[in-house]
């Protein structure tokens, strides 16, 4: 399976750790604790250590029932940690944003990937055209309405048939402006406009969405699903996340984005030896 982003060609011998950089006061598990760029690089530099393949900046929490955040305030936190990180790091960086304005900022200042977690349905073609336009990759994640309206947006006739089938429209829009094929990696959404045991499904089901023919990233992490199975508490959840990044590899999903790379390498590190 190969990703392009720019001027390179991906190609995935083994499953991809996305760490999770939240740049934000209000993130369901770590809101506050990567707010100032200081703490941000150190979190950053961190992951990176642990074994991270690509990290992924967001300014904006998404999480269930969260405000947005203005262009001119994600910015204000994503470019200083941005600018110093693509100074200390080749691996890919990744920007969790849905605003165009952002996105074309980001790639100015040397970041390799959009993940737009609206799968362009608040930026559309405008937000398409940047990327293509860069050569960046781009993620599509499904999520229906906003984070502050999603979780009441939970009825499907079949949550992966129709995941599925929705993702693929927005990989059709991507492409119909301007975007290669090449570049676009799709993301199912685990825990956006899903209920516990739509995301359980979804998850069971992830090898499905190799019929799309592109890179798959799955975001687990922490999510409130897997509290529901442990009991745990979000900042506890991380034995959690591991189990289902295990399952995940099994499947043969490209990348997995986690809180804690450490614990989740780990685990793909074995799952991988044992498949081997």
């Amino acid at each position: 399976m190969q990703w392009k982003i720019r001027d390179r060609k991906i190609e995935f011998d083994r499953t991809w750790i996305a760490g999770i950089l939240n740049i934000t006061p209000d993130s369901f598990s770590d809101g506050g604790l990567c707010l100032s760029p200081e703490d941000a690089l150190k979190r950053a530099e961190a992951m990176l250590a642990e074994g991270a393949d690509m990290l992924d900046l967001g300014s904006e929490s998404t999480r269930p029932g969260a405000d947005t955040v203005n262009a001119k305030e994600e910015l204000v936190r994503l470019l200083p940690v941005l600018k110093a990180l693509r100074k200390r790091t080749v691996v890919p960086i990744s920007i969790d944003t849905s605003k165009t304005e952002v996105a074309r900022e980001c790639i100015n200042e040397g970041a390799d990937i959009i993940n737009d977690v609206s799968g362009l349905s608040v930026s559309g073609e405008t937000m398409a055209r940047v990327v293509a336009d860069s050569g960046c990759g781009l993620i599509l994640m499904h999520m229906r309405g906003t984070p502050k309206t999603m979780q009441t947006l939970t009825q499907y006739s079949n949550v992966t048939s129709d995941v599925l089938s929705e993702l693929n429209e927005k990989v059709y829009s991507a492409c119909a402006g301007g975007v290669d094929l090449l570049q676009i990696a799709v993301d199912p959404g685990l825990g956006f406009a899903k209920t516990a045991e739509q995301n359980i499904e979804l998850m069971r089901h992830a090898g499905l969405f190799h019929k799309m023919g592109r890179p798959i990233m799955l975001g687990p992490s922490r999510k409130a699903f897997i509290g529901k199975v442990t009991g745990k508490e979000a900042q506890q959840r991380d034995c959690g996340t591991a189990g289902a990044a295990a399952f995940a590899v099994l499947q043969g999903i490209h990348m997995i984005r986690v809180h804690n790379v450490s614990c989740v390498r780990d685990a793909v590190k074995m799952i991988e030896a044992i498949k081997e």
